[in-house]
């Protein structure tokens, strides 16, 4: 089966390079950036500006193949894709919850933005707490380490050319 997504914009980020950027958006507290919309998507922004966070799927799209066991940037063991946030993944879909700063008739204005310059967006959806707030209580191998990636910086271990291109490992 092949399954296909056409981006609905673009993302405008300060962020040129992989290396030294947030990774996670509680790690971008301040960092502006926004959305180019695409025309033909541009009226689909209608009541948006209603909402504080949004989330934002995108494409890694400087992301090469993937891994199934990694090393992710909040711990020194390898744990398996799917028990990570690694960008490094069978099918390289990013998923954020930014706060949303304003609309325009072409884009959409956010901060806390943890995405490299021109990322491809598949789509946006508003956060709404009733629907998407849980009351979790297990956090896995993250348990007392998740709080670091307010000042963790990304480095190049997941960069386009590092380890495996498209075969499971």
């Amino acid at each position: 089966m092949q399954i296909a997504y056409n981006p609905i914009g673009y993302f405008q980020t300060p962020f040129t390079e992989i290396k030294g950027m947030p990774i996670q958006p509680v790690g971008a507290q301040g960092i502006e950036g926004s959305i180019e919309i695409l025309p033909e998507y541009r009226p689909g922004l209608k009541d948006l500006e209603g909402f504080s966070h949004v989330f934002v799927l995108y494409h890694l799209h400087e992301i090469e193949g993937y891994e199934l066991m990694v090393k992710p940037f909040l711990d020194n063991e390898r744990h398996g894709i799917f028990a990570t946030r690694s960008p490094k993944r069978p099918n390289p879909i990013g998923l954020s919850v930014m706060r949303l700063k304003g609309v325009t008739d072409h884009s959409v204005l956010l901060e806390c933005v943890d995405v490299l310059n021109r990322t491809p967006v598949i789509d946006i959806k508003p956060y709404v707490a009733d629907f998407d707030r849980c009351d979790a209580n297990r956090f896995g191998w993250f348990e007392g380490k998740s709080a670091n990636a307010r000042h963790h910086r990304s480095d190049e271990r997941f960069a386009a050319g590092s380890g495996t291109t498209g075969s499971p490992s």
